[in-house]
Parts: C-alpha cells; sequence; structure tokens
C-alpha cells in the first residue's frame, strides 16, 4: 500500500461487543479519494461510511477481521439453494437511484429488528450513511413482492470486486430468509461482472449477529496483512 496520511480516532464505546471500546483508523490523505484508490484499500481491511474511509483500530482487541467471498469458487450450500428456491417468485431489480421508498423500509427495519443497538431508532442520515458518496457511485439491489418493495441491499463496485454494504428487509417477511438472499444476490450480481471478490464488511467471531458471513463458503480473512482462506468453520 502507498504511503498515505491516516488519523487515529479518540476510543469510544464498542458498538458490537459489551465493555469493549473502539478505536478508527480513517483515511485524511490529500489526495482525493476514488473508486481505485478504495479498491487498494479496501483490499487493506477498509470499509466506506458515506465518504469516510475507515478501518478498526483498536489498542487491545484484533477481533473485528475484514472478510470476502471468493466469486468464482462460491458454491451454494443445500440450504442455500433453499432459499433461492423459497424466494423464486420475487423480482428482483438493480438500480444506482435511491428511492424514496427506501426509508420506509429502513426505519422499519431498524426499530423492530435491531432496536437493541446502536443504530436504534432509525432516522434518515443512518440511511445516508450507507447509501450515499460523492466519489463513487452505490448500487442497489432492490426485491419485490408483486409492486411492494421488501429488501435492498447497498453496495459498492470497484474494478475487482463488489462490496455489500448493507442490508435491510421488512420482518414480516422473516420466513424467508431474505438476508442470505441478499447476499446470494451479491453474488451472483458479481458472476455476472466478472468481479473476483464480495466483500463482506467485518466478521467478530463473539458477536452472533455476525456469524452468518462464515456461511458463505469458502471465505477470506484478513491477518494483518495476509488473505487467508478457510474452506470450512
Amino acid at each position: 500500500m502507498p504511503n498515505i496520511k491516516l488519523a487515529v480516532s479518540q476510543p469510544f464505546s464498542c458498538s458490537y461487543l459489551q465493555g469493549k471500546e473502539e478505536r478508527l483508523l480513517f483515511y485524511c490523505d490529500d489526495m482525493p479519494m476514488s473508486a481505485d484508490l478504495y479498491s487498494l484499500l479496501q483490499a487493506n481491511g477498509f470499509r466506506r461510511s458515506e465518504d469516510m474511509v475507515y478501518k478498526p483500530h483498536c489498542d487491545d482487541c484484533k477481533q473485528c477481521q475484514s472478510i470476502r467471498i471468493p466469486v468464482a469458487q462460491f458454491n451454494p450450500s443445500k440450504s442455500q439453494k433453499r432459499v433461492l428456491n423459497k424466494c423464486r417468485q420475487f423480482d428482483v431489480k438493480i438500480s444506482t437511484a435511491i428511492s424514496d421508498n427506501y426509508y420506509e423500509l429502513f426505519e422499519k427495519y431498524i426499530n423492530t429488528r435491531h432496536d437493541d443497538g446502536t443504530m436504534y431508532p432509525a432516522e434518515p442520515s443512518q440511511l445516508d450513511s450507507f447509501a450515499k458518496c460523492q466519489w463513487l457511485l452505490p448500487y442497489f439491489i432492490e426485491v419485490y413482492d408483486n409492486n411492494s418493495l421488501i429488501a435492498v441491499g447497498i453496495g459498492d463496485k470497484t474494478a475487482d470486486a463488489l462490496s455489500a454494504v448493507y442490508t435491510f428487509f421488512d420482518p414480516e417477511y422473516d420466513k424467508y430468509s431474505l438476508g442470505t438472499f441478499m447476499v446470494l444476490k451479491q453474488l451472483e450480481f458479481a458472476s455476472t461482472m466478472n468481479k473476483q471478490w464480495l466483500y463482506l464488511g467485518y466478521y467478530i467471531q463473539a458477536c452472533a449477529k455476525m456469524n452468518y458471513k462464515t456461511n458463505f463458503k469458502p471465505f477470506q480473512v484478513l491477518h494483518d496483512t495476509i488473505w487467508v482462506e478457510v474452506k470450512s468453520f
């Protein structure tokens, strides 16, 4: 990675591990951020929130691990094939424009599924942090039941990869495993675009809400500066 200017945040309460504090490493170089530069930083464990690029940089904890899936090697499991079959009646569309009806669905999802989390209660700025970026054009995978929007997967596209930024869905459709379905759709989209990787953000083994990411095999996790492939877990 080239020499670039980074800044470290003050410690603050960890969003994932109770009783822990976290710090973030931010990109703050004079070189303007771009999709190409972000691709390089992403391969070194960074993520995007709106225009900000960051990664965890905690003093006494290394539990946040970047995780990605090699797209060409992925084959859905039997349970994942069942999810695809169960959701076959839904219409899937890909857009690069934010729809006005996203926030209503986002608010319902956060206030129902994550009412014990740091994002509760939902507010529009939270959705903006995922869906807006001045130096990169996010894409949106929309899922419809007839004409009703029931799920949205927000992602970023770079030269060699897609990155799943955030997914939200109608909690009334829990039985359809829409979280899994959206990752499978991200992988399908990545395959059609001949992307090498699908990034899934960070994985924390001690955080149950992140365990779903290891269901997509094989996957790789970043250990310091080396990506290590995991075929079973």
